[in-house]
């Protein structure tokens, strides 16, 4: 996991169907077993590293996965990685974060 990071877990470890599996393939670009073996594990269904080379890229799928689920009422918790910490975040400070405008004093 990186220094400084964004996740989204899934609150529970749900066997998902096929078809939501191929929609978070198509927006997280990991593959269906990939992702099923973190759902069953609690582990994050998509990371997005930041302050990275690939920032540009990361956080527009992280928002759409959080907009996904959403759509289809999966439940899931964000959290943030910085600095060597790990605390759940609200979407609030999620957005705080992605903006620059606060929400790094957690």
């Amino acid at each position: 996991m990186p220094d400084n990071a964004l996740s989204v877990t899934l609150n529970d470890t749900p066997d998902l169907p096929s078809a939501v599996l191929q929609a978070l393939y198509r927006i997280t670009g990991r593959s269906s077993g990939e992702l099923r073996r973190s759902i069953l594990a609690g582990e994050p269904v998509y990371t997005a590293a930041l302050f990275g080379n690939d920032h540009i890229d990361v956080v527009p799928r992280l928002e759409k996965t959080i907009a996904y689920l959403d759509e289809v009422g999966l439940p899931f918790t964000l959290h943030a990685h910085l600095d060597g910490e790990r605390d759940e975040v609200s979407r609030e400070t999620l957005r705080g974060i992605l903006e620059g405008t606060g929400g790094h004093a957690l």
